[in-house]
């Protein structure tokens, strides 16, 4: 490669960078379909208002890079706390393994950070929620044991119940995330709770979900 060819893709990547996180910022603070292509670019100060078609493709596309993004970051602690709870059939443990690894990315990203608001909103589309997911399952091989590891630990439920219960959690994880990220970017007394001890509160009360008793 030249020391030409070398710089452009430099410059490649630093764009690339740019525009990940001027569309993650704005699509976290004012909605996926409220932000076009066209303002993303402006954001990341690309004179080319095409900039995001001729990096990523599609809006989709641009959404599915930031999924990426932080998956792979996610997916390193997420092994690691794999390797350390299989066989285990303790529901805690293995909703310790979904939630810790999500809740340590989101203290390394600092304050302000937009990334789990930026998930929320994608997750309140059927069609973005979808992608996103399998994205992830994509970049992220020890979900899929994680999730199953969870189902055995509680198969004594019936499907309904865990099918249900599943969800809950989902979105307890999804939305509470997003709330204390929305609280911390505008509340300097946020910051008495680490997002440690957050990540223990979430992990006890989506373990008080997953094991309270069912009476109907």
């Amino acid at each position: 490669m030249t020391a030409t060819a070398g710089s452009r893709s430099t410059r490649a990547v630093a764009t690339r960078e740019l525009i990940l996180s001027a569309a993650e910022r704005l699509f976290a603070e004012q909605g996926v379909f409220a932000i076009s292509n066209r303002q993303v670019s402006e954001a990341a100060g690309q004179g080319n208002n095409a900039a995001v078609g001729y990096h990523f493709g599609t809006k989709n596309d641009l959404i599915l890079a930031i999924v990426n993004k932080h998956s792979l970051r996610i997916e390193e602690s997420r092994a690691k706390v794999l390797s350390e709870v299989m066989g285990s059939t303790d529901v805690r443990a293995w909703i310790t393994c979904l939630v810790r690894p999500a809740t340590l990315h989101m203290a390394e990203l600092g304050t302000p950070s937009w990334y789990a608001r930026f998930n929320a909103q994608v997750a309140t589309d059927p069609t973005l929620r979808v992608l996103a997911y399998q994205e992830t399952e994509r970049v992220s091989p020890s979900l899929s044991p994680m999730v199953k590891g969870l189902g055995q630990a509680v198969a004594h439920l019936p499907p309904d119940i865990r099918m249900a219960r599943g969800a809950m959690g989902r979105l307890l994880m999804t939305h509470m995330c997003a709330e204390r990220e929305l609280q911390l970017a505008s509340d300097d007394t946020a910051e008495a709770t680490s997002w440690d001890d957050f990540g223990t509160d979430l992990i006890d009360a989506i373990a008080g979900l997953w094991t309270a008793p069912v009476t109907r």
